[in-house]
């Protein structure tokens, strides 16, 4: 009967002989700040489970599917934040990912050198600018050009379609969908560049000696040896995209109200949160906030996990391939 790999881990005197004492030092040393994180994620649960006691003993389940959100008559339902939530994150994602992946093959196959470095600069350098200048950006700026360009003429064209009726205001779910894109846009591209730079050169000049094209070498070789690098940096900009606050709460609009229209004014949870905590004085106002928190940690652990999953089955399917 084997060990169990923690036992083994932490075995200070093994079958060989006695380990040096740096050795033992470094081991427990290791291993104490590894099970820190797993102790810290716990501990995180745990407290916004019991101060969000109040609000599940109140309204059960329902907080999940009700829209009221009223704190003078202590009513309370989070359905408009989960809604926000995810369709501000879909359309940054739909936006985000394509793009992401284009201007990648673009530094990795298309251009010389040098516009690589400067482009691959250029894309690493949004990535340092902090959430709140987005957010001001987008508030001053991005929503006025949505409100007199891009709104209208969406309306005009696609107008038939529910998700584009309504006033164009600017703000709403669609410019936060934009701002949240442009803010994970760089994480997800320099992955992804890096990515596609371990592709083994032989296999890309294999391709080019049986006469494939650019394009063909492109979709053949390259983009299917980094699929799953590609879907990992794609979650990875999902994770940051879910728990976004600062810029999404400048532009989405913060009113508790589901709309079929992308132009309507909405709320995410961190964007509830932000705008609310400091004005919460009841305990019941506070538990429900709390409690948004906690469906906000829950929705973002299962993506990861679930990520995780998706991404070993699929590197198994990719080795089994190879």
């Amino acid at each position: 009967m084997r060990e169990p790999r923690v036992l083994r881990f932490f075995q200070l005197w093994p079958q060989t002989g006695a380990e040096p004492l740096g050795d033992v030092g470094f081991r427990w040393l290791s291993g104490c700040c590894a099970l820190l994180v797993p102790l810290l994620i716990w501990a995180i649960f745990v407290q916004l489970l019991y101060y969000s006691l109040p609000t599940i003993k109140t309204f059960g389940l329902g907080f999940l599917f009700s829209q009221t959100w009223n704190p003078v008559t202590q009513e309370f339902g989070a359905a408009s934040s989960i809604f926000g939530t995810l369709i501000s994150t879909l359309i940054a994602m739909l936006l985000a990912v394509p793009l992401s992946m284009v201007i990648a093959l673009l530094l990795v196959e298309l251009a010389p050198p040098w516009i690589s470095r400067v482009i691959g600069t250029l894309i690493e350098l949004l990535a340092a600018i902090p959430s709140i200048i987005y957010g001001m950006w987008g508030l001053f700026v991005f929503a006025p050009f949505m409100a007199d360009y891009v709104q209208p003429a969406l309306g005009h064209t696609l107008g038939f379609l529910p998700l584009f009726q309504g006033p164009p205001m600017g703000i709403g779910m669609l410019t936060a969908g934009i701002i949240l894109a442009f803010m994970i846009l760089p994480f997800i591209t320099m992955i992804t560049r890096d990515v596609f730079t371990l592709v083994p050169p032989v296999v890309k000049e294999s391709a080019y000696g049986m006469g494939s094209t650019t394009w063909e070498v492109t979709y053949k070789v390259t983009i299917p040896y980094g699929l799953v690098g590609v879907l990992g940096a794609g979650f990875l900009g999902l994770g940051r995209a879910l728990g976004e606050t600062m810029a999404v709460t400048f532009v989405i609009g913060n009113t508790h109200r589901i709309s079929a229209s992308l132009f309507a004014p909405g709320n995410s949870i961190a964007s509830c949160l932000a705008n609310e905590f400091a004005e919460a004085t009841e305990p019941l106002y506070v538990s429900a906030l709390i409690a948004l928190g906690l469906v906000l940690f829950i929705v973002t652990y299962l993506v990861q996990v679930l990520s995780q999953i998706l991404l070993r089955r699929m590197y198994r399917a990719w080795s089994v391939g190879l």
